[in-house]
């Protein structure tokens, strides 16, 4: 086994209870402020976001764009900013052949993460998911690496066909999130899944194994309760907190340009209260 942190373990500890039963929410932070901000409200888990962080940093959501060093040093940071479990959004695992994505799988589990995902999305336009074998290879590849570590996060197997537009999305995703747990991983989720019945579908299919859910702009009616309802264990939001944050921004700032207006400012969260909320971690600290 690896050296590892009794921090890392307790809080490996904690998330897996998480899935266990009931469903909790999984926001996505996308900097140290913003994670801090989420413990406050009293959210029990986080999870990174790539695309929110790499909007912070001027970039495309994209491997090719975010190197696997700044992801890796990102994900330290969220974890460091507080003692949640922290799931790592991990995109790819910053390769296609399995052989690649353990040995970052490895590097991932070394920044104290409590959970990572690895998605199915090859990023090829002609062919946007791998193989479906290979996809199969890299999950097992994933869970043979972690399993080696001796860290047991837990390992969440994403199925990207709703994002890339599939033409029967909901079959291909229920046989590849079937796949994907007899492979090892804990966790099954298929991002902008909307339909009840399809994700019904899906939890149902993949039992006893716990089923994320990404809610964003385009499911926005779900609910916690409704997706409890419908077996759903996890609740993530990706991007779309940053999204909000940046919808806000882009607004104000475009008033100010274009009518010189300022009355979006009425709408900003008081200086005082998130400036207190920082004294007060720094004096703790």
């Amino acid at each position: 086994m690896n050296d590892t942190s009794p921090a890392q373990i307790s809080a490996i500890d904690r998330f897996r209870a998480l899935h266990d039963s009931g469903c909790f929410v999984l926001p996505n932070p996308w900097d140290a402020g913003t994670a801090i901000y989420l413990q406050h409200l009293g959210f029990e888990a986080l999870a990174t976001t790539s695309a929110g962080f790499a909007f912070s940093r001027g970039l495309p959501d994209s491997v090719s764009a975010v190197s696997r060093g700044l992801m890796l040093s990102h994900i330290s940071e969220v974890v460091e900013a507080t003692p949640l479990p922290v799931n790592a959004d991990f995109q790819t695992g910053y390769a296609d052949e399995p052989e690649g994505v353990a040995t970052n799988v490895t590097l991932c589990v070394a920044t104290g993460v409590a959970g990572l995902s690895i998605e199915d999305a090859s990023g090829n336009n002609t062919a946007p998911l791998y193989d479906f074998d290979l996809a199969v290879e890299r999950i097992k590849a994933a869970r043979a690496a972690i399993d080696a570590s001796g860290i047991p996060v837990v390992l969440t197997a994403r199925c990207e066909a709703w994002l890339v537009e599939h033409p029967n999305p909901a079959r291909v995703a229920i046989e590849r999130l079937i796949a994907f747990a007899e492979a090892g991983a804990d966790c099954l989720y298929a991002p902008r899944v909307s339909d009840p019945g399809e994700i019904e579908t899906i939890v149902k299919a993949v039992s006893p194994k716990p089923v994320n859910v990404l809610v964003s702009r385009f499911n926005s009616q779900l609910t916690v309760s409704r997706l409890a309802d419908l077996g759903v264990r996890r609740i993530s939001v990706g991007s779309t907190l940053a999204c909000v944050a940046w919808g806000a921004f882009i607004r104000a700032a475009r008033n100010i340009a274009n009518t010189g207006s300022f009355e979006a400012f009425s709408e900003a969260a008081p200086f005082n209260e998130i400036n207190e909320l920082f004294r007060k971690r720094t004096a703790r600290d």
